[in-house]
């Protein structure tokens, strides 16, 4: 039964993988992914386990799907639901604004009557400043295929361990 909805937004297709390993270490028999370009705040709430994935683009900006999608995502009821956040970014090239996208949306949703889980350790990375940082966390996973792509799969398998036994 699939009660894990993946929704992303990607424009090179990266977030887009990202978001297909983590359905694969969760199972595809339990999540089910969406492109936010053609999701509804109706997909959203079919689901009690959510993860939300994006990219920062340019200087700190959100995804452009995932920006259109924010309407959507604000009209979804997401009461009583757990919700995990994963985020691309480049901390060399934009260590100012690093995943400042994944930030953005944590702060949408911290105040959705949800549960928000998944936040990561900042070793490892190295980077001036971040919105998806949090009381010495990032909020989410936090994935930089531009400089660490190596690290990808091994960050993704640790999150989805920790993320998944917190699910429903």
């Amino acid at each position: 039964m699939q009660n894990i909805g993946i929704f992303y937004g990607s424009s090179t297709g990266n977030t887009e993988s990202a978001a297909k390993l983590i359905q694969k270490e969760l199972g595809e028999d339990k999540a089910v992914i969406f492109d936010v370009s053609e999701a509804k705040s109706s997909d959203v709430e079919q689901f009690n386990n959510l993860i939300f994935g994006t990219s920062t683009w340019g200087t700190g900006d959100l995804q452009d799907d995932f920006e259109c999608f924010l309407a959507e995502l604000l009209n979804s009821n997401l009461a009583g639901k757990k919700i995990a956040l994963f985020g691309l970014g480049d901390q060399c090239s934009y260590s100012d604004s690093f995943v400042d996208g994944l930030g953005e949306i944590y702060e949408l949703l911290e105040d959705k009557n949800s549960e928000l889980i998944g936040k990561t350790s900042i070793e490892g990375y190295e980077y001036d400043a971040s919105k998806a940082e949090k009381e010495g966390q990032f909020v989410g996973l936090i994935i930089d295929e531009d400089n660490q792509s190596e690290l990808t799969s091994k960050r993704i398998k640790s999150w989805v361990e920790q993320i998944g036994s917190q699910f429903n």
